[in-house]
């Protein structure tokens, strides 16, 4: 009997080394090499065999496709666009570009407690039409039961054929979960986790880096041959990366990541990889005792409702994937209690608000030196938009001088390290959001001007070239 066979794979990127390494040559992390056994080859392949096994029983006519492919020359190739499957959830549909593709297979990650398990849940009830394998191996049926009719409760729907059509299981064999396979003919498949399915064909705990490649390598091949989709979900480790190799990662079709504070109500749905659609999308829901409840106008529920009177608040017409919405963003500066200023940043990157603070000490004159500067983007959201910073430095300043900003002004430009105020992208979405929420002036980089026509917008247009100018509209 062939002995398994010692290698060492990097865990930020996925490097295989056959000897231990300090510092991985690829990523040049340090102390990220794991060891791992694999098995010989006739007994790796033994989980793809059982998965062709349970196609061919289930008389799947795409099981004969797995062998060779013969070159075919590029114009004979079919473009045509992959059918999609409705998912019933317009922010999902959204997040995977128009549907879910047959045969794809999707990982979708999050902290502990997010809602990875009550959107899949929740996706799945909704699918009434198609019959639903759900695997779970990290919660028994009873606990799924009682999710699910609180779920259905909230949906006040009745829950007549979902006995027949939403299948659980809770096991973590990846040779049991085959057979299943093999009599629910599943048209998609979700299991819950990719952590915790293990294969008897490798000699390794459930999640090592062994036991999630082979598995997931095995649901690929699976997802391909039969046509049926596959959503995987996954852990996350403490940097926020997903647990298990980065080749898990490449597997897949498409990652999606849930986001949010779990203190706060707002949850985000990010694309981060789609061979099926942009990256770009975004999709926002509400998380409340009854489940997760869609946001199709996320502006209103995040902006203070009454703001009248309040300094440190700016609100900035900000984009996030292709959707515009409007963000509240608060600071507070007071004087430095224990010598070493503190930089506070929540939901905004901490270096940008550095240099920021440094561009309104040097271009505008406002000394900050030994002030303790805190900020925060309300609603628990994390915006990387560039657009963010005009609002940020009059949030910054209002505070500092304890003078509050008309609540219907709102901002968007991104600030230069000379102090000018660059043009940003999708002007014309930002400037309708804000007219559409009723508020009467936007401050826009006057180089994003040109081509506008401002008659068209029942919103006046203040366009700036220089903080100073800015913070002069607002402040006098």
């Amino acid at each position: 009997m062939a002995k398994d066979k010692i290698m060492y794979v990097c865990e930020n990127c996925g490097q295989e080394s056959a000897k231990w390494l300090g510092r991985c040559p690829s990523c040049s992390q340090w102390n990220t090499f794991r060891e791992i056994r694999v098995a010989p080859e006739p007994t790796r392949a033994a989980a793809a065999h059982s998965a062709a096994r349970s196609l061919r029983e289930r008389g799947s006519s795409a099981a004969h496709d797995t062998g060779k492919d013969r070159p075919v020359p590029l114009r004979r190739v079919s473009a045509k666009d992959e059918p999609r499957i409705d998912m019933m959830d317009t922010e999902l549909n959204r997040v995977l570009g128009g549907g879910l593709v047959p045969g794809s297979i999707i990982l979708l990650g999050g902290e502990p407690g997010i809602g990875k398990s009550t959107l899949s849940l929740q996706t799945a009830l909704r699918l009434r039409d198609r019959k639903v394998l759900y695997v779970s191996g990290e919660e028994s049926a009873r606990q799924i039961k009682m999710r699910a009719d609180r779920l259905m409760e909230a949906a006040d729907e009745s829950g007549k054929d979902i006995d027949e059509n939403l299948v659980i299981l809770c096991d973590t064999s990846l040779e049991n979960i085959f057979n299943h396979i093999k009599d629910v003919a599943p048209d998609l498949l979700v299991i819950d986790s990719i952590q915790t399915i293990s294969t008897q064909d490798v000699d390794s705990s459930p999640g090592s880096i062994t036991q999630v490649r082979e598995c997931a390598a095995a649901l690929l091949r699976f997802a391909k041959s039969s046509g049926t989709p596959v959503i995987l979900i996954g852990h996350i480790n403490k940097d926020g990366n997903l647990s298990g190799p980065k080749i898990l990662e490449h597997i897949v079709d498409a990652v999606i990541q849930f986001e949010g504070d779990q203190h706060y109500m707002y949850r985000i749905l990010r694309s981060i990889k789609n061979r099926f659609g942009s990256t770009s999308e975004l999709g926002i829901y509400e998380m409340g005792q009854t489940g997760l409840r869609q946001v199709s106008n996320p502006s209103e529920l995040l902006l203070t409702q009454d703001r009248e009177g309040l300094s440190g608040v700016a609100i900035s017409a900000a984009i996030e994937g292709i959707r515009p919405f409007l963000v509240e963003t608060q600071a507070l500066v007071s004087t430095a209690a224990y010598g070493t200023p503190q930089r506070t940043a929540t939901g905004f990157d901490r270096q940008r608000l550095n240099m920021l603070l440094a561009v309104l000490e040097k271009r505008v004159g406002f000394k900050l030196m030994q002030k303790d500067v805190f900020l925060n983007i309300a609603g628990g959201l994390r915006v990387t938009d560039p657009a963010m910073d005009l609002s940020i430095i009059a949030a910054v300043l209002s505070s500092n001088v304890d003078t509050p900003i008309d609540a219907a002004w709102c901002m968007a430009g991104e600030v230069g390290l000379s102090g000018e105020v660059r043009p940003v992208n999708r002007i014309e979405q930002r400037i309708a959001e804000a007219a559409k929420l009723g508020f009467e002036d936007i401050i826009i980089p006057k180089y994003n001007l040109q081509g506008l026509d401002q008659k068209k917008y029942p919103i006046r247009l203040r366009p700036v070239r220089k903080v100073e100018e800015a913070l002069r509209l607002m402040f006098g």
